[in-house]
């Protein structure tokens, strides 16, 4: 396979000096009103929307790690506790980790964000009845006023993340037997617990005068509020790109080798630094994989458990590097934990996947798992190299803390809100 094309160029040769309009439009976010944000920031961390009432949004993706929880694999349901603390209980054990990383929510608000997950299995599709093509497909309900929206619902149907297992709970219950948008189903239970608490019936009558508490909308005000939130546009990078104070030397450097001979945007273009796109670099896979119930293979197939294309296999989607810096671990199984690590993956990947140990991932203890150990099977390890996109290449060590100094500058740790210190529904509240 051929590394992807480097970016800005001129005549071959790598081009000094870039300027904002190389990078195209910058990103565009549309204002949010602030009584729905407030609304949405009480929800997401409120631990009403779980099925047990213990698993909030920010449970695994917090401000304190980045908008993530700081763990390779998280514990959802049937854990406590937040980031490398949080372990599970004992009468209630997880049946097994969270097969994928907690992505970071740095500027999702942004338009150019229509693809969602690490397999791009929700998306903006106007040949969709809504727009959006999600998991439900026919069966998905009227109302989500985004893509973001949309997805940041769907963990509340997943046992192991935030419904629960089997007869638990009500939502559990409903999700089990398949009614999950279904008036009724698990979304409606959920819906109904929140309308069930006075002060949050009187904010939604007071957003939508009459249209009482809906599922899409309980969905539209906390996208709303990841909206708001976590914007982060006005890095050091951003500042020297509209002309202000240029970055420091090193980190320069790191930016030249960026958009030029190390290739690094190839994927990560433009100004947050993806493509929007999938890509195969063979990353080692760790935990349980991505399977339905009824397969036993630790695999992740990636996008082409979407598609069905095998020119899909191992492909993921490229993430945005705004915060890289407080969003470990790395990777769609966060294999991991260091920001250098992962960098030096990419200088030759198929050698990093076979060299790979374990102990470069951080992962909470789960009694009785044996979903901790890396993919080994020769000819799953065979196929996730033959799939790898990109050329083995040579970087000394200078160029790797360059590159690094680099995307230390597009860090922008901003926070508005905060964490509120207590929800209406009196539940607790991860600090």
């Amino acid at each position: 396979m051929k590394r992807l094309a480097a970016g800005l160029t001129l005549g071959g040769a790598v081009a000094m000096s870039v300027l904002a309009s190389d990078f195209g439009q910058p990103p565009q976010f549309r204002e949010r009103d602030m009584e729905r944000v407030r609304l949405g920031q009480l929800l997401f961390y409120d631990p009403i929307l779980s099925g047990n009432q213990e698993v909030s949004c920010a449970t695994c993706h917090h401000p304190r790690f980045g908008t993530g929880d700081g763990l390779s694999l998280s514990l959802g349901d049937g854990a406590r506790g937040l980031g490398p603390d949080r372990a599970s209980v004992a009468d209630n054990l997880p049946e097994q980790r969270i097969p994928r990383n907690a992505p970071g929510l740095w500027n999702l608000g942004a338009s150019e964000f229509t693809v969602f997950f690490h397999d791009g299995r929700l998306e903006i599709d106007p040949s969709q009845p809504d727009g959006i093509r999600t998991p439900l497909g026919s069966d998905m309900t009227s109302g989500f006023q985004s893509a973001l929206s949309a997805q940041a619902m769907f963990p509340v149907l997943s046992p192991d993340e935030m419904a629960g297992h089997y007869s638990e709970n009500d939502v559990s219950e409903a999700v089990r037997r398949g009614m999950l948008a279904q008036e009724g189903g698990a979304w409606d239970i959920i819906a109904s617990r929140v309308a069930a608490v006075p002060e949050y019936a009187a904010a939604f009558e007071q957003i939508a005068p009459g249209n009482g508490v809906t599922f899409t909308e309980i969905a539209n005000v906390v996208a709303d509020f990841m909206a708001h939130e976590w914007r982060a546009d006005n890095s050091p990078f951003d500042r020297a790109m509209r002309g202000g104070e240029p970055l420091d030397p090193l980190a320069e450097e790191g930016r030249v080798l960026f958009y030029g001979s190390a290739g690094c945007s190839g994927c990560h273009a433009g100004w947050l630094q993806t493509d929007h796109d999938f890509h195969a670099i063979a990353m080692p896979q760790i935990g349980p994989g991505k399977a339905a119930r009824f397969e036993s293979h630790a695999r992740d197939d990636g996008r082409f458990r979407v598609t069905g294309d095998p020119a899909d296999a191992f492909a993921f989607r490229t993430p945005s590097l705004r915060n890289v810096t407080l969003t470990a671990p790395y990777g769609h199984s966060g294999a991991y934990q260091s920001l250098e690590d992962v960098v030096r993956h990419h200088i030759d990947p198929v050698a990093s996947l076979y060299a790979y140990r374990i102990e470069m991932a951080l992962l909470p203890e789960l009694p009785g798992a044996t979903d901790d150990l890396i993919l080994t099977s020769p000819d799953d390890m065979a196929a996730i190299a033959a799939a790898n996109e990109l050329e083995p290449m040579d970087l000394t060590d200078h160029d790797i803390a360059a590159l690094l100094a680099f995307l230390e500058a597009l860090e922008d740790p901003t926070e508005r809100l905060g964490v509120p210190e207590t929800v209406p529904s009196g539940l607790p509240v991860d600090q």
